[in-house]
Parts: structure tokens; sequence; C-alpha cells
């Protein structure tokens, strides 16, 4: 007995070693270069974000990465999806980052972590908890060195340090690089909360990757701290001005430009970004040629799920951005090369062992795509039949005081008496439908809105006391830029009503986390077959905000998202639909309003008829073979007859009212 229990204890210790007995390596700066194991080692990496890829998918888009050429790939972490309430952590399902950053290494790739705690990436408040915004002291210090920012932060890292700093470089992990904070120049020049950052990752036990800091090139000074490794961003043509700039700042350092942006995001109602190849092959070359290495900012965009996408806010202007984060990278939104993939390649392939395509991987298949025929939304049920419980409210405050992070919210008020005046709505965020006696009266759109925020009033009259009912959309948060501390939704300050203050207010937090039971209220037939379409196509692009509905039929024109319909009120739809086998597909919305759509319980994402994106992407693992279920909740619908299909093309470069292009890079 004593023989067995000691060759137990003998074999337990040989599993205890080799477990930990994985080969350790280094990466340094050295001179002009990153050395690996003591040799020159040059940076190629591209950019993709395991949130914005199904899980299954996950290996897939990583083997298209090495077969471009990359010998690295990196990562933000996005502190909202792992503490979703304060104290709670998920790091399961797509929340697995140790998981990813396993597979990536698995593919044969090292990885660049972004850790935050701030992301940016145009992901809903650059990633920061919704719950932050929840105490106005704790919104206000937002990155800066307030504890109120600072102690949710530190206890972050110190969680995240607990899946992932086993996987850096030094202890036999990919992780090459970890950065703290991101684009603080951009933000601010507060070096003491950027050193107090710095002494809260070391402490956590990032010790075995290289840390350093990442800035836009024209604020490198701003956001860089002396101890940590400093690079740069930059977008299209700014390659030798951002390096020079960077060497300037730290001329015995290696170069490295930490985002190179080939292409750009999308907002609701403005034309599709693209950039040419040209120029981008220009710039690849020079930054390989002089520098240390680059993060390609996106090799990947993937998706924004649910209400994941954030927004900017450029010369008081409000821009949200659309549900696919495609950004016109080497490799498309559902995984497919482009001719930027190719000529990408080609460029990178000079740096692999013989020099040339051939020392590269083969170019992996694509997911298959199919399509699905047109499903008719046949069930409905209306949002007034499946109201949670109300919260009494002395005044309507944001979704954030109510414990609530997305989605939409409902303020409603009973009118006691005949009413004739303005109702003014100080600073909604973001889209709000104003209702009397469940009839739309009219809509307010952030976008309208003048540089400080205001929004025209709008016209009430009421014969005796009516119900007023004002159900607000959030679009996203503004991800960047001190804006961020103002971004809570829903009605953000006072509603007056004929010059006087309304109070006493019924609440209903709308998430979307649940959605409706359809065997209640539920309308089996929405409308006769071969209802016509009453909105023609061409009137889901005008631009209107703040009329009254009736205005907006004589006149003929409609806002983006306005009902057409006689009878409008926002609506949850519901289909099923069976599939001989499953794939990737593109879900055409051009027949819905404005909202959001599930399937099969996955939260796809918004949708708009202002345009550019007109299909939603749907990654084949989220279906399955038989039976499927969709649910819509559409703010405005459109149609009698509503529908959706499934395309074998997306379609992100639809009709859009202002024909402006983005001028960021």
């Amino acid at each position: 007995m004593t023989v067995k229990r000691n060759l137990l204890a003998a074999l337990l210790i040989l599993c205890t070693m080799s477990v930990h007995a994985q080969p350790k390596h280094t990466f340094t700066p050295q001179g002009d270069h990153f050395a690996l194991d003591g040799q020159p080692f040059k940076v190629l990496s591209g950019e993709l974000h395991y949130e914005r890829i199904p899980r299954a998918y996950w290996h897939a888009r990583l083997k298209m990465a090495k077969a471009m050429g990359l010998n690295t790939i990196a990562t933000y972490v996005f502190w909202n999806m792992h503490e979703p309430t304060p104290g709670h952590f998920d790091f399961t399902g797509n929340n697995d980052v140790a998981a990813f950053i396993r597979a990536a290494q698995e593919e044969g790739l090292y990885v660049i972590l972004r850790t935050g705690p701030y992301s940016c990436a145009e992901w809903d408040l650059g990633g920061i908890p919704a719950w932050l915004l929840k105490d106005p002291a704790s919104a206000a210090a937002l990155r800066s060195n307030d504890p109120a920012f600072m102690i949710p932060a530190e206890r972050w890292i110190d969680r995240l340090a607990k899946e992932l700093t086993p996987l850096q470089i030094g202890r036999g992990g990919p992780i090459l690089m970890t950065q703290v904070e991101n684009e603080y120049g951009n933000f601010g020049s507060d070096h003491v909360y950027m050193e107090h950052l710095h002494q809260i990752f070391l402490h956590a036990g990032f010790t075995d990757s290289l840390l350093y800091t990442a800035d836009n090139w024209r604020n490198i000074p701003k956001g860089s701290i002396p101890g940590l490794f400093a690079a740069t961003n930059f977008g299209i043509g700014n390659h030798q001005g951002g390096m020079d700039e960077l060497a300037k700042l730290r001329p015995d350092a290696p170069l490295f430009v930490s985002e190179y942006w080939p292409g750009w995001f999308d907002s609701w109602g403005h034309p599709h970004q693209t950039r040419p190849i040209g120029p981008q092959i220009e710039d690849l070359d020079y930054i390989l040629k002089r520098g240390a290495g680059i993060n390609i900012y996106m090799f990947h965009g993937g998706t924004s799920f649910g209400f994941m996408s954030g927004s900017s806010l450029i010369k008081g202007h409000f821009l949200p951005d659309v549900t696919s984060y495609d950004y016109d990278a080497p490799l498309d939104e559902a995984g497919h090369t482009t001719p930027k993939f190719f000529a990408y390649r080609k460029v990178l392939a000079q740096y692999s062992p013989c020099g040339n395509e051939s020392c590269l991987p083969p170019i992996p298949a694509a997911p298959p795509v199919i399509t699905i025929p047109q499903i008719d939304l046949t069930q409905s049920t209306p949002l007034w039949a499946n109201l949670p419980a109300p919260i009494a409210s002395d005044l309507p405050q944001p979704m954030e005081r109510f414990n609530q992070a997305y989605g939409y919210i409902l303020y409603r008020k009973h009118l006691p008496a005949a009413v004739s005046g303005d109702l003014v709505i100080d600073q909604v965020h973001d889209y709000a439908q104003i209702y009397i006696d469940g009839k739309l009266t009219a809509t307010l759109d952030r976008r309208s809105a003048d540089p400080k925020g205001n929004l025209p009033a709008v016209s009430i009259e009421t014969t005796g006391p009516a119900r007023l009912d004002i159900l607000v959309a959030d679009d996203g948060r503004i991800n960047s830029t001190r804006n961020m501390r103002g971004e809570n939704k829903g009605i953000t300050h006072a509603v007056t009503l004929a010059g006087q203050p309304l109070t006493h207010w019924q609440v209903y937090p709308l998430p979307m986390t649940i959605l409706p039971n359809f065997s209640k209220s539920i309308d089996q037939n929405i409308a006769p077959p071969n209802s016509p379409h009453i909105a023609p196509p061409a009137s889901r692009y005008a631009k209107a905000s703040a009329l009254a509905l009736s205005d907006k039929q004589k006149s003929g024109a409609l806002a983006p998202g306005v009902c057409p319909l006689s009878s409008c009120q926002p609506t949850f739809l519901r289909a099923t639909f069976t599939l001989p086998q499953t794939g990737d597909t593109f879900l055409d919305i051009r027949d819905l309003g404005k909202g959001a759509l599930w399937i099969n319980g996955h939260a796809i994402g918004r949708f708009w008829n202002t345009g550019p994106q007109q299909t939603l992407y749907v990654p084949g693992p989220w279906l399955r073979k038989g039976r499927n279920q969709i649910v819509v909740f559409d703010l405005a619908p459109q149609s009698q007859r509503p529908h959706v299909a499934g395309l074998a093309q997306p379609i992100l470069d639809g009709p859009v009212a202002d024909q402006s292009m983005s001028k960021q890079e």
C-alpha cells in the first residue's frame, strides 16, 4: 500500500512538472529592432477581436491570418463584456479570452494583448462598463486617477491577470506585448494616471511581456510615459510623418506602428467606407523596411453583435455606428478574402523564411454561405402588451440609474388635464418616439441635434386627460474623447410641457435580455397576403426630425426609422423557418424600420433603414439544421406584411441621405 502511495505521489509530481515545464522565451527591444529569444524578430500583426467573431470560427479566422503572412495577432479585451455588473465576471463561451489566446498559439501565432481598461474600437463606451455612468461622480472620473475610476479599474485588471498572465511569452505563452490604456493622448495628458495604471499592471503580474503605450502620432508625448515602450497609430499616407514623430521622441527604440488603418468604420446614414489599395501597399512597404513591425487595424473586423456598436461625436454631430464592423479590412466581415488580402499577402511574404508566397500556408476555404427564401414575419405582439413592472421615479432619469446598460427605455406620464404647448426633452440619448394615448405624435433623432445636443420642441395638444409615452432607443455610446463621460442613455435631463417641468413618471427599462412570450396578445396574421408595402424605398431616406406624423404624411417625406403606417406601434415580430443545411447568410432587412434582431436566441444586432447597412451577418454556427426562430423588435414597422430573407452577399453600401465621407484619418 505504501509503495502504491509513493508511486501515485511520484506520478503527481511528474504531471505537475510537465504542466509547468513549458519552454519560456524572451521578447525585448534591442536597438532598432525587437528580439525574440535574442534573435531579430519583425512583428507582422493583424487585429481581430474575439468578441466580434463567433467562437466556432476563432480557429478559421486565425488560420486566415497565418495564410496572409502574419506571425502575430492583436486583440482588445472589452471590460464591459467580462464585468457586466460590478464584481461579477464572465470568462465563459465567447468571453473566454484565454481560450482565444491559446487558439492563436495553436495556430502558430503570437499575440499583442490590448487590455485597456479603455479600448475605443467603435465599441460601446470604448469597452468601459455602462454601470460606471450610474453615479455622476464615477462618470466624471472616467479615465482619470480619481479613485471612483481607479478602484474598479484595478479590480478588473487584477481579475483579468488571473486569466492571462500565465500566457505571457516569458511563461511559455504567446503574448509578446501588453498594452496599458489606449490612445490616452487623444483624451488627456495626466502622466500620474498613466504611471498609476503602469504600476497596477506590474502588481497584477504583467511582468513577462513587453508593456507599452499606443497613441495617435500627433499625441505621443501626451499619452506615453518614461519606462514604457511607446508605439504609434496612423492611417493611409501618414507613414513617414508618423514614424518620424515616433523616432524623434524615442530615437533609440524600435519603431512599431501599433495601428495602421487600411479602412474605416460606417455610421448610420452615411456612405459605406472603403479605401484604395495602392497607397496602402506603398505605406506597408515603407513601414516594414524602416520599422520593427506593424499591427494592421483591422485585419478582420467582424461584427458588433447585439447592442455593442459605439458612436462618435464629430464637430458636435452624433454619429452612431452600424452593426457591421467590416472596416474594408483584408478579410471581410464574414471571413472571406478580398483583393486587399492578396495584395497584403504579397508584401508580407517578403518577410517569410524564403521571401515569397510559397513559404506561406495555403489559403483556407471560407465558411459556406447559404441563401434562405423569404421569411414572412407573421406573428406579432405589441410592446405595450409586454411591458415589465414600472419603476416610479420623480424625474425621468437615464437608464443607468435603473441598473440598465443597453436597449430601450420607456417613460410614461399621465397628463391630468387638457394641455397645449411645447414638449421639450433636454438631451435625449438617442432616438425618441413620442406617443399620446398610444398614437405616434413625433420622433426626435439625436443625429439632428445642434452642436449643444438640443433638439426641436414638439407641439402637444390634448382635449382632456391623456397618457404621454416617450420611448427612447440607445443607439450606442460615444467611444472616444471626454464626451464619453456624458454618455448616459435615455432622457438625461428634464422634460417640460408648456413651460412646466413634468414629474412623477413610470419608467419601464427594456434591456431586451428576455424576449416576449408570443402566446400572449399575439396577432397571427399581420396583414392579408399580397398587401402592398406602404413606403416606397426612396421615402425611407428622406431627412426629417421632430415633425408631427401627419405633417410627414402631407409632405411625402418620412424620416429614416419613422413608421409610415396609419396605425403605428413598436412591435415584436416572430417567425420560424426550416433549413436543410446550415451556413453563413446575410439577412436582408430592407423591409424593416429601426430596431434589433435575434436568431435562435443570439443577438444579431441593430438595424435601421437609414443605410448604408441593409443586411445583417448571421453566422452559420448560430443556425440549426431543421427548425429556427427569428425575433424582431421594430420601433417603426415599414410594411403591413414584413419579411426578411437570407442573401448570398452582404449589402453594406445601401443608399443614404448624407453623402459626406469620413475625413477622420
